[in-house]
């Protein structure tokens, strides 16, 4: 399939090229020097109480001192250095002034379990690591115990008597190691195709793989993604996803660079609903679970009031929607189109300005987002764009349009990127996006990456005659979380049945903000779970025992440490029938047929998730 081409709009005009660019941080320097006074950051500023902004020119500045302090370190290009800290200017700091240096940056989730990003860190042979505030290091302190190859361990929130106090030599805090004013470090000269960053993705061994991505990789995806979704110098975007997400790194930070837009860093998830009213974002980039969330409000406040609110909801909805539908030339103009107005002011403007007011356009990527909430917002005046990508394609592959946005698909492919169906459909992805390689794992790459460049996405899809992609299955049994986790359940569940209290496991979690496990358990397994219990061997009423699901949950704990943080389990769902090839739960050799377990167990799992 050819690569779609798009026209700029003139308001996009002020974007940076890819030749201009050339790097990503190249691009960082072309952005100073053309808007230098203008607001790149906003951040909460926790010890002064108040929003504080950052110019592109205060931007380079400290990066300028970042330089210098790294410059000290006695690193070399292509040394891997590490941060493990929540989105502000200062992740932003230490990356521009990292890949200046023609250094690696190796982005690692703030919740991870301690052994997991010690793995990674190991992993990748990183020299530096910085840190955010002792709490993390506590919490990191053992396990990078052994980690031979890590000289330094920069904690940004720390005073230098509590670092000081670790007894660690390797450890500093910020405001020792960087320089009181900025010095004059000459950044590297690199070759846009050489590693910008080593990003950590599930693996199907229960171990991450280091996906590789040159800076031509993220660059031209920024660009592409650009293209498809107009951002504008005068837009505001909301920053919540974890940096160390790929598709915040792109869309939410290097697009609104490209750009000249404005990020502004949300304090927390907790507190999202205020940063919204306060910073009035133009513009949010997340994954499904967040419009979950708020989706979930609404009906749980509808379910509260009176019954002409969700007539009304559902009106606003309903004719909003059809509006929405007009709009793409889906459908003709209805008489029932003339109430918008009332409804607009009645509804649908109450919810968007609990959203800031300003939103005109939202992003949705990661996984699947539900149809039915996808509708609701669209139908409330709120264009959600869904679209697709992987972490080995920097990530972007394609995207809806807010012109040609068929909410069923997951767009047409960016500008550059082609796409094509392979064996039993599988979507194959080719362009400058595709990653470089994983990290020490030839086997791996081999195994997903063609000799002439098409990468096997592992997902089964569609293409239509307008070359829109609908996603329509997976080629591995890999759950994709509304987070956007991706975690290999049958790495989980062997680990998990090295217990003998289990007989059979089946992960589950598709689409939803959490991973549960149905468990059969065997004869000694109901019997343990009997004098846990205090109570008779019946397992018809232990599998409805609050108590008998917290002594599993502890049990396949125990057995998934060693899986990264986002892979837990929060609820167990105990089954007192075997699954057997008699009742059609297993093939003849044995193993689980996971979609009829799933649909016979459907309203207990619901129940699960509804109780949470």
């Amino acid at each position: 399939m050819n690569p779609t081409t798009h026209t700029l709009p003139t308001h996009n005009l002020d974007m940076i090229s890819v030749e201009t660019a050339r790097t990503l941080d190249g691009l960082f320097r072309e952005r100073v020097r053309r808007s230098p006074h203008a607001t790149a950051y906003r951040d909460y500023d926790v010890s002064e109480e108040i929003w504080r902004d950052y110019t592109w020119d205060d931007m380079a500045n400290a990066v300028k001192r970042w330089q210098m302090a790294l410059s000290q370190e006695n690193l070399s290009p292509g040394d891997r250095v590490a941060v493990m800290a929540r989105n502000c200017p200062q992740w932003v700091m230490f990356e521009q002034a990292a890949l200046g240096l023609g250094l690696v940056v190796v982005p690692l989730y703030t919740e991870d379990r301690a052994e997991n990003a010690a793995w990674c860190l190991d992993n990748a042979g990183t020299a530096l690591l910085l840190l955010e505030n002792m709490t993390r290091w506590e919490a990191m302190n053992e396990a990078m115990t052994g980690l031979q190859q890590l000289k330094r361990i920069v904690i940004l929130d720390a005073s230098p008597e509590d670092v000081r106090q670790t007894g660690d030599k390797r450890a500093i805090a910020l405001q020792d190691w960087l320089p009181e004013t900025p010095g004059d470090i000459p950044s590297v000269q690199n070759d846009p195709h050489v590693l910008a960053t080593i990003i950590y993705t599930s693996g199907t061994t229960g171990r991450p793989k280091g996906v590789m991505l040159s800076h031509n990789n993220i660059l031209s995806n920024a660009y592409s993604s650009a293209q498809v979704v107009t951002v504008r110098p005068d837009d505001v975007l909301l920053s919540f996803l974890p940096l160390s997400h790929t598709f915040e790194r792109t869309a939410g930070y290097y697009v609104p660079m490209l750009c000249g837009a404005t990020v502004a860093y949300a304090r927390s998830i907790r507190q999202l609903q205020d940063d919204l009213l306060i910073i009035r974002p133009t513009i949010l980039i997340s994954v499904p679970r967040i419009y979950e969330r708020i989706y979930a409000g609404i009906q749980a406040k509808l379910a509260e009031g009176p019954a002409i609110s969700r007539l009304l909801f559902k009106l606003a909805v309903d004719i909003g929607y059809s509006r929405f539908e007009r709009q793409q030339k889906r459908v003709g103009w209805r008489i029932s189109h003339l109430l918008w107005p009332l409804l607009d002011k009645l509804v649908a403007r109450k919810v968007m300005e609990k959203l800031g007011g300003r939103l005109w356009q939202v992003m949705s990527g990661g996984a699947a987002l539900s149809p039915e909430i996808s509708r609701v917002f669209i139908g409330l005046g709120l264009p959600i764009l869904q679209g697709y990508g992987l972490t080995e394609t920097s990530p972007v592959v394609c995207a809806n349009r807010l012109d040609d946005n068929l909410p069923s698909s997951v767009g047409r492919p960016a500008p550059g990127v082609e796409v094509r169906l392979g064996e039993q459909n599988a979507l194959l992805i080719r362009g400058p996006n595709v990653m470089l390689g994983y990290w020490n794992n030839p086997e791996a790459t081999h195994a997903i990456l063609s000799a002439d460049g098409w990468l096997n996405s592992g997902d089964t899809a569609s293409i239509d005659a307008q070359s829109r992609v609908t996603i329509t299955g997976r080629l591995k049994d890999i759950i994709v979380t509304s987070t956007g986790e991706k975690i290999p359940p049958a790495d989980m569940e062997a680990a998990i049945l090295r217990d003998p209290i289990f007989e059979q496991v089946m992960i589950v979690g598709e689409g939803r903000s959490y991973l549960s496990a149905l468990t059969v358990l065997s004869k000694r397994g109901w019997e343990v779970v009997a004098t846990h219990c205090n109570a008779k061997n019946d397992p018809h009423a232990l599998a409805c025992d609050e108590y008998a699901e917290e002594i599993i949950l502890e049990k396949i704990a125990r057995q998934i440490s060693g899986f990264p943080g986002y892979a837990k389990v929060h609820r167990a769902l105990l089954i007192s029938e075997p699954w057997t090839v008699e009742n059609e739960m297993l093939t003849p050799t044995l193993k689980l047929k996971r979609k009829k377990i799933y649909e016979h167990y459907q309203g207990e799992i619901d129940q699960l998730y509804a109780s949470r």
